[in-house]
């Protein structure tokens, strides 16, 4: 079966061979057809840019893809604001995310722009509290025999005199990036994903942050981390956002340091 698939109603306007980014087609007698011997990245431009619907791609289907015309779109001011409104939580109601929702933050994820479309990650969604409380246990200890102890004693502090959880800030909730050991985009590619997930937890009335403390034990080999939350050896922890109801709410937008931009003309 041919990869690409074209209808009558193709006007043959070269739409999708302009916007191919690996030059996967060529102009036909009826259309658009595959070059020979190329490897299509199923980006999906070429379906997406047609302006008849003409065209289809069996490793990014027509069916799958939302007409961009059925959604409103934000201004300019909406999205800076929307963008400027997420924040770093670390408290949280004891309160679970439902599973429903949950799926719908990884669903997101995986539609995140990713290194020559290559994709390659997974998820792990936490939903056992217990669980979260001894992963932060094994991570305070694997920190407490760490050469990089000097530089988080404050969280060792808090943790074992005060009862502060310095590594998931008692979210109930954890979703892990994994991916496949040997994969070279790993840890950008689940940055992206993770970022997009974020994003839209805002939108659920959610508060994410990312679990560096946990990341950083987490990724080294042979983890008891890792085997705690059944990952494959295979696998590596690429990233990992906590995820719950923010306790507290946020009354304005906060600023960064002022822009550093340099214009070449």
């Amino acid at each position: 079966m041919s990869l690409i698939t074209v209808n009558e109603r193709c006007i043959k306007c070269g739409l999708c061979i302009k916007e191919c980014p690996v030059y996967v087609l060529k102009m036909g007698e009826k259309g658009p057809e595959e070059v020979a011997s190329t490897n299509c990245n199923a980006c999906g431009h070429c379906v997406a840019i047609c302006p008849n619907s003409a065209i289809d791609n069996e490793k990014a289907p027509l069916a799958l893809q939302v007409d961009a015309n059925d959604f409103p779109k934000l201004n300019s001011q909406q999205a800076e604001y929307f963008l400027r409104s997420r924040r770093s939580i670390r408290n949280y109601h004891d309160k679970s995310v439902s599973r429903e929702i949950l799926s719908k933050l990884v669903n997101i994820a995986r539609l995140a722009p990713t290194a020559s479309n290559s994709q390659g990650i997974s998820y792990v969604v936490v939903e056992n509290k217990q669980l979260l409380e001894k992963a932060a246990e094994i991570t305070i200890q694997m920190l407490e025999n760490s050469p990089v102890r000097h530089l988080l004693e404050v969280a060792i502090i808090g943790y074992r005199e005060k009862g502060l959880d310095s590594v998931f800030r008692g979210a109930p909730n954890l979703i892990i990036a994994i991916a496949d050991k040997n994969f070279p985009y790993a840890r950008n590619n689940a940055i992206s994903c993770l970022t997009y997930l974020e994003l839209f937890a805002t939108s659920l009335g959610l508060g994410t942050c990312w679990a560096g403390i946990f990341e950083h034990f987490a990724s080294i080999e042979n983890s008891p981390l890792t085997n705690l939350f059944n990952i494959s050896e295979e696998k590596t922890v690429a990233g990992a956002v906590m995820v719950g109801y923010p306790k507290y709410k946020y009354m304005r937008l906060v600023d960064r340091n002022s822009l550093d931009a340099t214009y070449i003309i």
